[in-house]
């Protein structure tokens, strides 16, 4: 009786057919505040721009209807000075549409002055004294979600203490952070402060302060002191993408058993930016042919597959395998689900261990078979 005296290999020649979806706006409860042009500024001012020392501006700076910047040198700038010209005023009437939106904004929530020692998590804050204070560490935690928005407002002022920190945690972006300042800004030394400051008179950014955001003031100055300055800008969305192993052996096997083996491992990355993914992972198998002559070939209705439990997670949401057991394989002759994410937050990745099973006919011939498993993601 003829047997297969050689190993049956799988070539799992690793087509991926990745559907890209377009990244969605925040489905959070919030929308980011329309900056406009005003985008474009680190720096923004209503009468002067004035610094003192080796500041380090990354953005453009701009007054208007004031005309005068000072400062620069000895202040390094990474952009453009607009005095007064025709991107300074356009800038500065999207600056009035954007504090009027801050303004409009509802409340999710009014809090005392004092934000240092909190933690927030994305919504509309209001101070119930009319004026904010961070005396240590404020908190924005995002959850997981990139588009998360946080919004302060106040009809008065804004102090902030040396040393102070925002901190931002689980995915939280300066870009989508905003501060609403009925009156003026003052920003304590040696600090860490990050959004997007939308002041209704003036800002004094204390020395050796870094902005990891904008200091844009409507109707008064904007004074700096060796501090930098960066204009915040939103992350760029990436990709959802499948990986998996060139190859795989599954060694060999008598007329009538089973070859079976490990794929090696299979990772989706999804790193699309999105607020609530979901994605589902599918497999098929070719037929296996063997590549001498004569032809001969294994049907794909003798495959079996099962994914088995993810052997390393990232990010927010429930990842299920489509086969969490060797009791759930299926025939892969037409595609099957290997791993979905559903009730995501932002970006995230599962990876598995997948094993294949070929059945060998009776009526098989000794030789090296060869097939293909195709794994897509949407």
């Amino acid at each position: 009786m003829a047997r297969v005296a050689t190993a049956l290999t799988l070539v799992a020649a690793t087509t991926i057919l990745a559907v890209l979806a377009g990244p969605r706006s925040a489905s959070a409860a919030e929308l980011p505040v329309p900056l406009g042009t005003a985008a474009n500024f680190a720096i923004l001012a209503g009468t002067t721009v004035t610094n003192t020392g080796l500041s380090m501006v990354t953005g453009d700076i701009g007054v208007s209807p004031g005309t005068a910047v000072t400062g620069f040198p000895p202040g390094q700038l990474n952009g453009a000075i607009h005095s007064n010209d025709g991107p300074a005023v356009q800038a500065q009437s999207d600056l009035v549409i954007a504090y009027n939106d801050a303004v409009s904004r509802t409340t999710t929530d009014i809090v005392a002055t004092e934000l240092g020692g909190t933690t927030k998590t994305t919504g509309v804050y209001e101070s119930a004294a009319g004026t904010f204070t961070i005396g240590g560490d404020l908190n924005l935690d995002a959850e997981g979600d990139p588009n998360a928005v946080f919004i302060f407002k106040t009809t008065s002022t804004l102090i902030t203490g040396a040393s102070s920190t925002v901190n931002l945690l689980n995915g939280a972006q300066s870009c989508n952070v905003f501060w609403q300042v009925g009156s003026s800004v003052t920003l304590g030394a040696n600090s860490l402060f990050r959004g997007n400051l939308l002041t209704f008179t003036s800002i004094t950014v204390g020395a050796a302060l870094e902005v990891d955001g904008r200091a844009m003031a409507i109707n008064g100055a904007v004074t700096m002191d060796t501090d930098t300055v960066t204009r915040s800008t939103c992350a760029e969305p990436g990709e959802l993408s499948i990986s998996a192993p060139e190859t795989a052996d599954l060694g060999s096997a008598s007329l009538g058993g089973v070859a079976s083996g490990n794929l090696g491992p299979v990772t989706v990355t999804d790193e699309r930016l999105l607020s609530e993914p979901t994605w589902t992972a599918t497999v098929v198998a070719t037929d296996f042919v063997t590549s001498g002559v004569p032809v001969h070939t294994i049907s794909n209705t003798n495959a079996s597959y099962w994914s088995g439990p993810a052997t390393a997670t990232s990010g927010i949401g429930t990842f299920t395998s489509g086969q969490p057991t060797s009791g759930d394989a299926e025939i892969i002759n037409v595609e099957r689900t290997a791993f979905t994410l559903t009730n995501g937050v932002g970006n995230n990745s599962a990876t598995w261990d997948p094993v294949v099973s070929v059945q060998i006919p009776l009526t098989a011939v000794a030789g090296v078979y060869t097939g293909t498993i195709t794994f897509s993601v949407a």
